[in-house]
């Protein structure tokens, strides 16, 4: 994904000890946002094989049936026009002699809650899909709407209406003005014939609901739900099945010491860093956290407010996608978003990023255990 932070983003201590995340300010060309619309490493290798069900929950496993005979009717030429693809199979993308259906939705929708494996399984689906990298992409809606905002609309439509698959991972309408902007993007690239997938904690006819006033852009969202099939992917987070809860903190001691111990390690004061995040586009937390090991974080302490909360959970997701560890000291994380917030609006983003921020402390463990 992103390459290695340059002399200039790294920390003026990055040789004698560890980097900060607060000294870096990545820039990521227009041109390497496309390139890089992959699966993050975490999920490079995943496939549909590797994906294990609960046995306690029939629509994972039926999900996987579905999605395999998604992604092998994507095979063949790509289609182009809507009304040369009448008739050609459940996306309207299949092979040429595929048996004619009824029109219906070019793309498949995966709600659940968080930890179910939603975004395995689209991960699954981009790898499995029968098209060179370069015809097919997935990212997350964060990245999407940057995309736009860096290429331009037409230039993104442009760009984006040959490939045969868009993968669109976290889903999520916070605000009417991308509300219309996705909607009026996916419904020209599902007329240029591309096929859609796409991960949410939130059904498609209730995106946006409790964010903003939904009601006065019923007309968009109910287009949006139109161009997906749902497929509701039940079961409890998987990160906790049989497992421990987050460890306790540790102290600034032992976080200091493990950082200065880890080679490749950034140590920040997380005020600090929440600070530092507001100054830095989310689409570029990808590169801001390139070629870490782990992410030592001191005086952790519930965020002040809504806009930074969601700045971290962006952070959040793009260190869960690198596999990146986290040690910190001061709170634990399931103190970091207030009440008001966990019963908000947002409360599903707050509830992902504490799961895997709980994930990345379990995997961060053994940093001070080889003290």
């Amino acid at each position: 994904m992103s390459s290695s932070p340059s002399a200039t983003d790294r920390s003026p201590i990055a040789d004698a000890g560890p980097l900060s995340l607060c000294d870096r300010m990545p820039h990521v060309p227009a041109d390497r946002l496309v390139a890089e619309m992959v699966p993050p490493p975490r999920f490079d290798s995943v496939r549909f094989s590797t994906y294990i069900p609960d046995p306690n929950q029939s629509s994972q496993t039926e999900a996987v049936g579905v999605l395999e005979n998604f992604a092998a009717g994507l095979g063949g030429a790509h289609a182009v026009g809507g009304s040369k693809r009448a008739g050609r199979g459940f996306l309207g993308l299949g092979r040429a002699r595929a048996p004619k259906t009824p029109a219906g939705p070019r793309g498949v929708y995966l709600d659940g809650g968080y930890g179910v494996g939603k975004t395995h399984l689209l991960a699954s689906l981009w790898h499995a899909t029968p098209a060179e990298p370069a015809l097919k992409a997935f990212g997350t809606f964060v990245e999407l709407t940057n995309l736009v905002g860096a290429l331009g609309f037409q230039q993104t439509v442009q760009t984006l209406s040959g490939h045969r698959l868009l993968c669109i991972d976290e889903f999520e309408l916070d605000d009417p003005g991308d509300t219309v902007l996705v909607s009026t993007l996916l419904g020209r690239l599902v007329d240029a014939g591309v096929a859609l997938a796409a991960t949410s904690n939130t059904l498609p006819g209730k995106l946006g609901e409790g964010r903003f006033a939904a009601a006065d852009f019923l007309r968009e969202i109910q287009g949006l739900s139109a161009r997906f099939r749902t497929l509701r992917i039940d079961g409890e987070d998987y990160r906790h099945r049989g497992l421990p809860e987050a460890p306790a903190p540790f102290s600034d001691e032992q976080v200091t010491k493990a950082a200065y111990a880890t080679p490749g390690a950034s140590l920040d004061d997380f005020p600090r860093l929440l600070a530092h995040l507001a100054k830095v586009h989310p689409s570029r937390y990808g590169a801001l956290t390139g070629g870490l090991t782990a992410v030592c974080l001191t005086d952790v302490q519930p965020v002040p407010d809504q806009s930074t909360a969601l700045r971290l959970v962006v952070l959040a997701d793009r260190l869960y996608d690198r596999e990146v560890p986290v040690l910190a000291s001061g709170q634990p994380f399931d103190r970091l978003f207030g009440e008001e917030m966990l019963n908000g609006g947002y409360r599903k983003k707050y509830f992902r990023a504490i799961s895997r921020l709980t994930a990345l402390a379990r995997d961060a463990k053994g940093l001070t255990e080889s003290d």
